[in-house]
């Protein structure tokens, strides 16, 4: 891994490669299959009402957690209520608070049921249950949180359990040789799962040329997002296989629309047309991704012609609009990292291009952590910005969408387009969904509260000793089914 891990508790202090580690340990009822639909995990079967406000879990009877108690609809309504108080900090609590829709109330029938009552229908609420930054809302013994009602450790279903955390360094997971698998073969993030491994080791690497040298030198196994301009020299090196996916992940620049300066969208455009996103996307990627200027990534089956407009470089236009805009040539600090190289990459191009129209950015190198917290404190002016990827369009959309004055991460706060998000979230009709998706594309072009540039192509490259190993769009690693000869 590129850096280290910001927490064990599901969808609270996370980040990607977060996430990536603790869905290894932790599941929820539902989970997202390869073809980015939603299919049950913990859960045996679920049903949902005629007036789709309630959802009733059937619970597979033979789960147990980590050390031995059998999962009981106790513990999901235990997990759900820990999830839903504000002191946990959840992520996705806005979403199930009325967000998305209000759960109204959560109640066990009997040890293997539990009954979620919301206040309205939405279609999205099991994407949204299953959603990796919300810790794909995973349920966790009670054990996981000590006397002071601080997290711990996660004990939970997964095929590993927790081992040792040495920050900075590694975590260690280790096989659960209680794990109950599913029948069906391994789909996404359901479907079967098997430990075929003592142990994981995730090790921390921050220097690509580092991480290089440990899969070429046999110390790593698998590197599952090696840099681009690697491939090449990887691909000629005995003892080496490869496997990619184009993500869902996003590689984009984020405004705050609140700040005095860009808050005059003459000037977010006028940075939009003074770059060439292939351009940029090409160099970045070494060529191995397409540029994208929306919100939905190009492997979704919601991307249209409608999708791939965008912006055309027009330099003259660009100087025009600044000087609509009265900009004076004050600096613009721009907000990037090291840990992943392709955020600094961008800055660095995005500065060039902005140079050539008169728009003065500096960039400013964070540490991930601190870059992160800017981020989710809406403290910034531009950032070069990573989302990871989310396996719907409306999930996508809700990443950057919403009111600042609860959640100053977002930064496109506008009602109107809030509302139309909704109204995507609520229907299930394909059709009439890509009516409100393009809309959302389109405003999203005029209003430009991001620049996105692209999709990543995610490459894993490993031993030829290991096996099982797929990519996926979520760009995440999954270690169960991967064997060692």
């Amino acid at each position: 891994m590129k850096t280290d891990i910001r927490s064990t508790d599901p969808g609270t202090n996370r980040d990607g490669p977060t996430d990536g580690v603790v869905q290894h340990m932790v599941e929820g009822l539902v989970a997202f299959r390869e073809d980015t639909s939603v299919g049950p995990l913990l859960a045996e079967r679920y049903d949902v009402s005629a007036d789709g406000k309630t959802y009733t879990f059937t619970l597979r009877p033979d789960v147990r957690f980590h050390n031995g108690a059998p999962l009981t609809a106790d513990d999901v309504v235990w997990s759900w209520q820990r999830y839903l108080d504000a002191a946990t900090q959840w992520r996705c609590r806005p979403e199930f608070t009325g967000g998305l829709a209000k759960l109204e109330s959560i109640a066990k029938t009997d040890d293997h049921t539990v009954v979620f009552t919301f206040d309205r229908p939405s279609a999205l609420i099991p994407a949204t249950m299953a959603r990796v930054d919300c810790g794909g809302s995973g349920s966790t013994h009670r054990d996981s949180v000590g006397p002071d009602g601080k997290w711990r450790d996660p004990i939970g279903t997964g095929p590993f359990k927790m081992g040792e955390w040495r920050r900075g360094q590694h975590v260690e997971l280790v096989r659960f040789d209680q794990y109950a698998s599913r029948d069906e073969a391994r789909d996404g993030y359901t479907g079967g799962k098997k430990a075929a491994v003592d142990r994981i080791r995730f090790v921390v690497i921050p220097d690509a040329a580092a991480a290089k040298a440990a899969l070429m030198s046999g110390a790593s196994d698998i590197d599952p997002d090696i840099e681009p301009e690697d491939f090449a020299e990887l691909k000629a090196r005995p003892g080496l296989k490869f496997e990619s996916a184009t993500t869902m992940s996003m590689a984009t620049v984020i405004f705050q629309t609140r700040d005095k300066v860009m808050q005059d969208v003459r000037i977010r455009r006028a940075l939009a047309l003074a770059i060439d996103t292939a351009e940029i996307t090409d160099a970045v990627t070494a060529g191995t991704a397409k540029p994208n200027n929306s919100v939905i990534p190009i492997s979704s089956p919601y991307y249209t012609k409608v999708q791939a407009g965008g912006y055309t470089r027009d330099l003259a236009a660009a100087r025009k609009l600044l000087a609509e805009a009265g900009y004076g040539g004050q600096p613009i600090k721009l907000l990037a990292n090291k840990r992943f190289k392709s955020s600094f990459d961008v800055a660095v191009l995005v500065q060039a291009a902005a140079q050539q129209v008169g728009l003065k950015i500096d960039i400013e190198v964070l540490d991930w952590a601190t870059q992160l917290d800017r981020y989710t404190k809406g403290d910034f002016q531009i950032q070069s910005f990573p989302y990871s990827a989310r396996l719907d369009p409306a999930l996508s959309y809700e990443m950057v969408t919403g009111p600042k004055a609860t959640q100053p991460r977002k930064v496109w706060d506008n009602p109107e387009v809030e509302a139309i998000l909704r109204q995507s979230m609520q229907i299930a009709d394909r059709g009439k969904r890509q009516v409100l998706f393009d809309t959302l594309h389109r405003r999203q072009i005029e209003e430009l509260p991001l620049i996105m540039i692209y999709n990543e192509v995610q490459i894993a490259a490993m031993r030829t000793a290991l096996n099982g190993y797929k990519a996926w769009p979520t760009g995440q690693p999954r270690l169960w089914g991967v064997t060692l000869n």
